[in-house]
C-alpha cells in the first residue's frame, strides 16, 4: 500500500500553524494535523479519509513542554513512560502502549485524539469497496453501519487508546488552541459518543496540552489492559483505577474508567457509589456492576461477549494494589 500524495506544511510557531489552518478553512481546503503519525499515516495508506494538506506539529516547541502537572500534546509516549515527572499511573499506561518503536514516535495528543477503529473500516480500500462501504467511510453512498445494521445515524467504531482512562480517573483537563482562541474542558467532557465525531475538537483546532490537578500526587492507581499480544496491539479492553487514601487504611475516594470497549472512554460512577460507610469497597460487586454497564459490539478482534466478561476481571486486577495497602 502506498501513501497517497499530500502537501506537508512545517510551521515553527503556534501562530503560523493557526494561520495555515485558517487559510485552508477559509478556502474550503481539507487538511489534517500530524503529530507522531503512527495512526494517521497507516490510515492514509489504507486511503481512509485522506486530505490534500497535512500540517505538522513537530516544530512547535510550546507543545513539547512537560512537567508533573503539565503534559504537552507533543510529548512522546516513551518519555511519558520513563520520566520521573510522570504520575505512576500515567507512566504505567504509557509503557503498555504498542511497542517501543511506536512509543518513541507516538505522542500524548495523538493517543488522546486517536481515531476510532472498526474491522469494517480499518482495511484496504479494495476490501472496503467490495463490501459496499460502511457508514464511517461511505464514499458518499449513504451506506449503513455494518456493526449495528439498518441505521446510518451513529458510527459504532471503537475508541482504542490507552491514556484516556488514566487521565479520566485523575481528573485531567484538556486545553485546546483554535485560530479564534483557546479553551479548556475536563477530559470527561472531551469525547463524543459517535465513532465519526469522536471528540469536541472543531475544524482547525488542536489539543495543546493536558493539566493535572494540584492533588494528583495524592492519588494512587493501576491500569489493566486486555490485548491479543503483549506488544504492538491496540487494547481490546482497558481499565484504570485510582484511589485516594484517607486516615489509616481507609479509602477516601475512588475513580474507575474504561477504554477500548465503546466509541468513547468513560468514567463509572458506580465506584464512588459503592464506597461504603467504612471507607471500603466491595470489589466483586463493583466489577459486576461495571461489566454490566459497558456495551461492547462486534467490531474488534476479540468477540464482544468475551471482552465484556473480561471487564470484571480487569476491574478486580486494577484494584488489587489498593487492597494490598489496606
Amino acid at each position: 500500500m502506498k501513501t497517497p500524495p499530500f502537501d506537508l506544511h512545517m510551521p515553527t510557531s503556534i501562530e503560523d500553524a493557526m494561520e495555515l489552518a485558517k487559510n485552508f478553512s477559509d478556502n474550503n481546503e481539507q487538511f489534517d494535523w500530524i503529530a507522531g503519525g503512527t495512526d494517521l499515516l497507516p490510515n492514509y495508506k489504507w486511503h481512509i479519509n485522506v486530505k490534500p494538506h497535512v500540517i505538522s506539529l513537530v516544530r512547535l516547541d510550546v507543545l513539547h513542554k512537560f512537567g508533573p502537572y503539565h503534559i504537552g500534546a507533543m510529548v512522546r509516549l516513551d518519555d511519558l513512560a520513563n520520566s520521573k515527572d510522570s504520575h505512576p499511573l500515567i507512566a504505567e499506561a504509557a509503557a503498555k502502549i504498542a511497542s517501543v518503536m511506536i512509543r518513541k514516535s507516538g505522542t500524548v495528543g495523538g493517543n488522546i485524539c486517536l481515531d476510532t477503529r472498526c474491522f469494517w473500516l480499518n482495511q484496504g480500500e479494495d476490501w472496503r469497496k467490495s463490501i459496499d462501504w460502511c457508514h464511517k467511510c461511505d464514499n458518499k453512498t449513504g451506506a449503513d453501519c455494518r456493526v449495528i445494521p439498518n441505521q446510518n445515524d451513529i458510527c459504532y467504531a471503537t475508541y482504542q487508546a490507552d491514556l484516556a482512562a488514566p487521565l479520566l480517573v485523575l481528573n485531567a483537563t484538556i486545553h485546546m488552541i483554535h485560530p479564534s482562541g483557546t479553551r479548556s474542558v475536563p477530559i470527561s467532557e472531551f469525547f463524543q459518543n459517535d465513532g465519526i465525531t469522536r471528540n469536541v475538537l472543531r475544524e482547525g483546532e488542536i489539543v495543546s496540552h493536558i493539566t493535572l490537578p494540584d492533588d494528583v500526587m495524592e492519588w494512587q492507581g493501576n491500569y489493566q489492559k486486555l490485548r491479543v499480544r503483549d506488544s504492538w496491539d491496540f487494547p481490546e479492553a482497558g481499565v484504570a483505577a485510582a484511589w485516594k487514601n484517607g486516615r489509616g487504611d481507609s479509602i477516601e475516594d475512588i475513580m474507575i474508567a474504561t477504554t477500548a470497549l465503546e466509541s468513547i472512554p468513560r468514567l463509572h460512577p458506580e465506584a464512588k457509589e459503592l464506597l461504603g460507610e467504612n471507607d471500603s469497597i466491595d470489589r466483586k460487586k463493583l466489577a459486576a456492576n461495571i461489566q454490566k454497564s459497558v456495551r461492547t459490539v462486534d467490531n474488534t478482534f476479540l468477540p464482544p461477549n468475551y471482552r465484556k466478561k473480561m471487564v470484571s476481571v480487569l476491574v478486580k486486577r486494577a484494584l488489587e494494589p489498593m487492597l494490598e495497602g489496606e
